[in-house]
């Protein structure tokens, strides 16, 4: 191969669709890879678990508890197809984080990103520790960041197009975000309110039969909630009054700071695990209002008025004694020969009005598409407006809501990283590909660590010490789990493993446990067994989470170091010694 060859080779190989096409093959082996090295987490076997009874009992009816239909129906159908198993249940969050990636490329083809701002937010939404984490867990929040960005391609495609099947598409992609969880309508107001922005400000543009498209896409909006919520028919009565518990429940959670924080809470996650694009969105935020130039505007006047204000060169006196000649004749002054006349200057009633002073009715005849054409719009400038917008409002939201989980910072990175990526130069581009280093690296400390790992991002993991758990269940006959603390075990021991566990959801008396003639005991240390008469204690970690108060004392520490205290839920596990003979 010579030179020649080699280059194009290269430059083939480096082309933008190349390089985009090599971030997806990372984002699949980031997702996919080892998708059951660690146990589910808490909510993960709760979740399991229902879609497995949704699957083998075919029961289920709509909780607000634990969020919409659509993860139970789709994983029990994933269930029925390749088994029920941690792996398997978790293939289609990481099925949906991939393509989530993937939806990039249309919004770069509409033109709304460059091909450095395209090649960077894949980069960034494939290796953001939070992005890989929640595309490797069963929870509902990586399928409302994929319907949300389903949602916002379609929107871009009816706006360029202005065809039915963009409306229908957006419509579908709403319709299983609402079904999805209910923090969906957050999307679609913060979507709602700036494409009216859009319509009202004459940048975009309805087509003729846009209220045919809105009626159309919110039928199939409200089909496909009507189809999942009354659990294919099987409920009807959750499309009366499921809207109104679901609003009860989050309210009264909202109030109730069950898992609260402070209003700078997912900020201090960001600094933990998102940094490099926190920072360039700083950074984006500052480039797109202009920061940086008005800021130098301002010191150049600064200096250009100190300089005004500075003394000439000279005394008063030479002043006073300058003579007359010094001064130029006034002859020297050229003189305008010929002045305009008045009527070559256009008629004032030829001038059209500036779009900003129409009136209300010439708005809103253009809102309802019997205005004029609309103007010409930078696609990449409107989308970076959009991304700040959608970005504020939605830290502003979260920071409200009190329920405060790791989780929902995905909701917040989608927004931040597009605005991370605006006015992408290359040298832009370089120190946010040298940034990515990081988030690989944390992407890697916490999704691949086969152990407990001291990170906020856990939020209440069930613990690698249960392995020991299980293996102990596994050699007993009759076992005796005494505590409500209990998950995962039902996940773990479902279907004929199930038969050996006996459930008391509490500490039952010492009678009750010697005649059941249990092999193992399990309880929790909080509330459990001094000791039991024939058996020996082990004690076990059940879960675990990152503990503010062990580690606030030395948190600069914690943050590079990333060791400390978790603080934990423990499990007593009595073993029945066997008889010597």
């Amino acid at each position: 191969m010579n030179a020649a060859v080699f280059t194009r080779w290269v430059r083939e190989r480096l082309s933008f669709e190349g390089l985009f096409l090599l971030i997806l093959l990372v984002t699949i082996a980031l997702r996919f890879y080892f998708l059951d090295l660690k146990l589910f987490h808490h909510d993960e076997a709760i979740h399991a678990w229902f879609s497995y009874k949704l699957l083998t009992e075919g029961t289920y009816i709509y909780d607000p508890m634990y969020h919409g239909p659509f993860l139970y129906y789709t994983t029990a159908g994933i269930f029925s197809l390749l088994g029920d198993s941690d792996l398997v249940g978790r293939l289609l969050p990481a099925l949906f984080g991939t393509l989530l990636v993937a939806l990039v490329y249309p919004v770069y083809k509409l033109g709304y990103l460059d091909k450095k701002q395209a090649l960077i937010a894949a980069l960034f939404l494939a290796v953001s520790p939070n992005m890989v984490y929640f595309s490797r867990f069963l929870r509902n929040d990586i399928y409302i960041a994929f319907f949300t960005m389903a949602l916002l391609v379609a929107l871009l495609y009816y706006i360029e197009r202005g065809q039915m099947r963009y409306a229908l598409l957006a419509g579908a992609a709403a319709g299983f975000g609402m079904s999805a969880k209910e923090n969906m309508p957050i999307v679609l107001l913060i979507f709602g309110a700036f494409f009216l922005y859009l319509v009202w400000t004459r940048k975009v543009r309805l087509p003729a039969r846009w209220v045919r498209d809105v009626v159309l896409g919110g039928l199939v909006l409200v089909g496909i909630m009507a189809v999942f919520y009354s659990s294919f028919g099987a409920h009807p009565e959750v499309l009366l009054d499921g809207w109104l518990r679901a609003i009860e429940h989050w309210t009264s959670m909202h109030q109730m700071q069950r898992l609260g924080g402070p209003p700078y809470y997912y900020i201090l996650l960001f600094i933990l695990y998102e940094i490099p694009i926190l920072a360039l969105a700083v950074v984006g935020v500052l480039q797109f209002f202009d920061v940086p130039g008005a800021v130098k505007g301002l010191w150049r006047r600064r200096r250009e008025g100190a300089t005004a204000e500075a003394p000439v060169e000279g005394t008063q006196a030479d002043v006073e004694t300058a003579t007359v000649e010094e001064v130029p004749p006034v002859e020297a002054v050229p003189v305008v020969e010929e002045i305009p006349a008045v009527e070559e200057a256009p008629p004032v009633a030829e001038i059209p009005p500036a779009p900003e002073t129409r009136g209300l009715r010439d708005r809103l005849r253009g809102l309802f598409g019997r205005g004029g054409e609309a103007g010409p719009v930078n696609r990449q400038e409107e989308f970076a407006r959009f991304a700040i917008f959608w970005m504020l409002l939605s830290l502003a939201a979260y920071a409200y809501i009190g329920e405060k989980v790791p989780w929902l910072i995905l909701h917040q990175l989608l927004p931040m990283v597009f605005v991370a990526v605006y006015a992408m130069t290359t040298r832009k581009a370089v120190i946010a590909v040298l940034a990515s280093i990081f988030l690989v690296a944390m992407t890697f400390h916490v999704a691949f660590t086969p152990a407990d790992i001291n990170e906020p991002i856990v939020q209440v993991q069930n613990s690698e010490d249960l392995r020991d758990v299980f293996a102990k269940i596994d050699a007993a006959d009759r076992v005796a789990v005494a505590s409500e603390s209990y998950w995962p075990l039902p996940w773990y021991y479902r279907g004929e493993g199930a038969s050996k566990l006996s459930y008391y959801s509490k500490k039952v008396g010492e009678p009750t446990i010697y005649a059941g003639d249990f092999d193992l005991v399990i309880t929790q240390d909080s509330d459990t067994y001094p000791s039991l008469e024939g058996y020996e204690k082990e004690t076990r970690r059940l879960n675990y989470w990152f503990s503010y108060t062990e580690n606030k004392d030395r948190l600069l520490e914690y943050y590079f170091l990333r060791d400390g205290k978790v603080g934990s839920r423990n499990l007593e596990v009595f073993s029945r010694v066997p008889a010597t003979g």
